[in-house]
């Protein structure tokens, strides 16, 4: 059954989808958003986490600014604070619901299987069976379609190796010998959980140390906020520029913004998760991999350490922790003839001051946007930005 056309289509109900309904509910445009709330929080990160982002910088965001997790909270008499206080997982998720429940009630959990192109007007098919259409899509899908695997892993068999976006209950690990690729937070926080629910673990990565976070130290003087002002992002100014003026970011050359976004904010996990690791699991850093393969049911890794020669490690099971690179083509549900369509900067869609690609009426936020506006667009922090301009020009439209 194909129902009427409605004006925006939002594809995914993480906290970009969530606050652009927001920003959307009570305007003249008819929208329907599909995807199951916090889906990717709660099913591909793993349990008993705490987010990486301070309180302040952990919100989704209505018109207003009135749904805030500090508000939520307070509501639940959780302990919160702006800053040095770790967010637990469970609790951003519930607060993400509960934002769903007030912004977004019309929320279809429904997944998208299949996105086309026709003049005038998007077709969109549910898992259900059911064509929806739209004049306008927002692709609003997070970084789960997005994670790596360095090439060389990719001929062990797919039981396994994993990329951590696909765990959330890690306690199928217990009594197994486990290697967790990468220096950044991802990695050690889940060597942390790992080691919680009774797996042998080995870290490897190819930093020669993990750069942990500092505690924040607050209050700071006024000598401190001036050399290192604080952002949603971090101290320092270049996380400042990047929160206050992404359409500056947009601006620049595109090789600028390419390097820009490959190295700023590398791999760093939180100083909260230090105690749970040091000392507790074998790290092998400056490690370079130069060899995988499976053998008589185990993963044989192949290292070379800096200054230390060549080792094997032998484990039951790889996690790679290895970060996302997003890409239109890793965005299956969109069909082919639409994605050829959409121009691209190393495989992400270039978009211009408005989110729009080069489809006409195709929007996409959240880590594909990345490459465009910079760094904020990684993290949830970037959720207002995107949803105060997207909404704006749909508005126009």
């Amino acid at each position: 059954m194909t129902a009427n056309t409605v004006d925006i289509a939002i594809i995914g109900a993480g906290p970009y989808g969530l606050s652009l309904a927001a920003h959307l509910r009570g305007r003249r445009q008819s929208v329907r958003i599909f995807g199951s709330p916090m889906h990717s929080w709660s099913h591909h990160m793993p349990q008993g986490m705490h987010l990486k982002s301070e309180g302040f910088a952990s919100n989704l965001y209505d018109p207003e600014g009135k749904s805030t997790l500090e508000a939520y909270c307070a509501e639940q008499a959780i302990p919160y604070a702006d800053i040095g206080l770790p967010v637990a997982i469970d609790t951003f998720i519930a607060y993400g619901r509960e934002f769903q429940r007030r912004y977004a009630p019309e929320l279809e959990n429904l997944q998208i299987t299949s996105l086309k192109n026709s003049p005038g007007f998007f077709e969109l098919t549910t898992a259900a069976g059911e064509v929806a259409r739209a004049r306008q899509v927002v692709v609003a899908a997070g970084i789960v379609n997005f994670g790596f695997i360095p090439p060389l892993l990719r001929s062990i068999p797919a039981s396994m190796i994993s990329h951590s976006s696909q765990h959330s209950d890690l306690s199928g690990f217990k009594g197994r010998k486990v290697a967790v690729l990468g220096a950044g937070a991802s990695a050690v926080d889940i060597a942390a959980l790992l080691l919680q629910a009774g797996a042998d673990v080995e870290l490897i990565a190819r930093r020669q140390t993990i750069q942990f976070h500092d505690p924040p130290n607050e209050p700071r003087s006024l000598l401190q906020r001036l050399k290192a002002p604080r952002s949603g992002l971090g101290t320092g100014w270049r996380s400042r520029l990047c929160t206050d003026i992404p359409l500056v970011f947009h601006a620049l050359p595109e090789s600028l913004r390419l390097r820009a976004v490959a190295r700023h904010l590398g791999p760093a996990p939180c100083w909260f998760v230090r105690d749970a690791v040091a000392d507790r699991l074998p790290m092998h850093l400056g490690a370079t991999l130069i060899d995988a393969r499976s053998d008589e049911g185990r993963v044989r890794l192949g290292l070379r350490l800096l200054g230390h020669g060549d080792r094997q490690v032998d484990v039951d099971h790889v996690i790679a922790a290895t970060g996302y690179k997003p890409a239109v083509s890793r965005l299956a549900f969109i069909d082919e003839s639409l994605q050829s369509r959409v121009r691209t900067a190393e495989a992400a869609p270039i978009l211009n001051r408005h989110f729009e690609s080069s489809v006409p009426g195709l929007y996409f936020v959240g880590a594909a946007a990345a490459n465009s506006f910079g760094p904020l667009l990684r993290f949830a922090y970037g959720a207002r930005f995107a949803a105060e301009r997207v909404a704006a020009r749909l508005a126009r439209n």
